[in-house]
């Protein structure tokens, strides 16, 4: 199925929770949002970020950044055409407000990915993840570093590859570029589902 098709098909079924989402707890500015990021914040598709929990400027950056064609997606760039800088704001506090749902580990074994979160890899120049993204993967919120915590890994997935590949470029002095280069697909997929189970 097409990422369009993927679309269409999450805006038909989520519907109510559009219509749920013009109610008191949810600003009218975010409400179109919730067919593909979830009335909760959590998206029901993998392929789409949950942004429960994720900080407001990290959220108003991106939107930003696909409004301006910084970041390219169709159905994104859609979406947030008409957004004021006022109604950026709105849709990042209210998602930043909403608890990040966080499932459980699993029995994988993460410990390559734990270390290079946490310690990095000295022989490759890789930082450790938690530099940026903080110890529990909560990001930090003021320099709209985003969090990875609770996070689909395939969408965390995705965006490493993007980096790697070149196709993302909203990371200042491209640091998550050179980042994501250095790592294998295997080392990239265990670490997305690593940091999105970190409490």
């Amino acid at each position: 199925m097409t990422l369009r098709k993927l679309f269409l098909f999450a805006t038909l079924f989520g519907l109510p929770l559009v219509m749920t989402a013009t109610s008191a707890e949810t600003p009218a500015a975010a409400a179109s949002c919730v067919a593909c990021h979830g009335a909760n914040g959590v998206s029901p598709a993998p392929i789409w970020p949950s942004l429960a929990g994720q900080g407001s400027n990290y959220i108003v950056a991106q939107i930003k950044a696909f409004k301006a064609g910084v970041r390219s997606d169709p159905s994104m760039s859609q979406m947030v055409a008409q957004l004021s800088d006022s109604d950026m704001k709105v849709v990042g506090d209210h998602f930043a407000s909403l608890p990040a749902e966080i499932a459980p580990m699993g029995d994988e074994d993460f410990s390559a990915a734990e270390k290079l979160f946490r310690g990095g890899d000295a022989a490759r120049n890789l930082p450790a993840c938690m530099a940026c993204h903080g110890p529990s993967g909560a990001g930090n919120a003021p320099a709209a570093f985003p969090a990875l915590r609770g996070q689909h890994p395939t969408y965390t997935i995705s965006q490493l590859k993007a980096y790697r590949d070149g196709s993302r470029t909203t990371d200042a002095q491209e640091v998550m570029r050179d980042i994501a280069a250095k790592m294998t697909d295997a080392e990239i997929e265990s670490l997305a589902r690593y940091v999105s189970s970190l409490h």
